[in-house]
């Protein structure tokens, strides 16, 4: 779905949904999925990559990078693929993430200049994926959307992962609340505590789920293992 949040006219921004008339996927992939990696059918994951380009009429090829929660941001002109976060100055370049409840973040400068998109899962939030995203960035008043992520209900996480939240920052601790002893992480509410303490204020997005949205999202957490995979895509015109 196209998505029109406060950002310069001259950027554009794209959220892929779970259907789209003409995707070639099946089963638990149906019908959409742009993921080479989680057991599609190879010929299928290529038609909807095709499907992608000419249905949404993208300038370019995207940038598909081969995710691992690292913390890596790259400029999209490099040959290198192993990142969760890409940024490019260059008009017509499409940076690209893949989520299916990892939190897509979409970030732009005032002017429209300088554009990119990050991966960040519960593990990449961790190891700092937000930091170096915004760190890449020539100006720190950026303009932040918040593509469709697992909402707190359904994140349920361990004790552990809390306190390696609290390590890293103790405000972080505000992201989390707990139900006996269940712990759930508000994603959106992390990255929104880790964007501010890099002084970035202007932020949108955050009230999608992905887990119970089941027409628009793929969801990891609920359909497993082979869960199709959602395109998170930014680009200069």
């Amino acid at each position: 779905m196209q998505i029109k949040p406060n950002f310069p006219s001259g950027v554009k921004l794209l959220s892929t949904p779970r259907y789209l008339e003409g995707g070639a996927s099946i089963g638990n992939y149906d019908n959409f999925n742009l993921a080479t990696h989680t057991g599609d059918i190879p010929d299928a994951v290529i038609h909807n990559r095709k499907l992608l380009i000419t249905h949404f009429d993208l300038p370019n090829t995207p940038k598909w990078l081969n995710q691992t929660h690292s913390n890596i941001c790259l400029d999209a002109q490099s040959n290198d693929c192993e990142a969760d976060a890409v940024i490019t100055c260059e008009k017509g370049v499409v940076c690209t993430v893949m989520t299916a409840d990892c939190l897509p973040i979409f970030a732009s400068n005032q002017s429209g200049t300088q554009i990119g998109v990050a991966h960040a899962g519960w593990q990449g939030i961790l190891n700092g994926v937000i930091e170096s995203f915004v760190m890449q960035f020539d100006e720190r008043d950026l303009l932040i959307y918040f593509g469709a992520a697992i909402s707190s209900k359904n994140l349920e996480v361990g004790k552990q992962v809390l306190e390696q939240f609290i390590f890293k920052d103790k405000k972080l601790s505000a992201a989390f609340t707990q139900t006996g002893k269940k712990y759930h992480l508000d994603i959106y509410q992390a990255a929104r505590i880790i964007l501010d303490e890099l002084g970035v204020k202007t932020i949108s997005g955050g009230n999608q789920c992905t887990v119970e949205q089941e027409k628009d999202y793929f969801s990891y957490r609920r359909d497993g293992v082979n869960s199709g995979r959602m395109a998170h895509l930014i680009w200069i015109a």
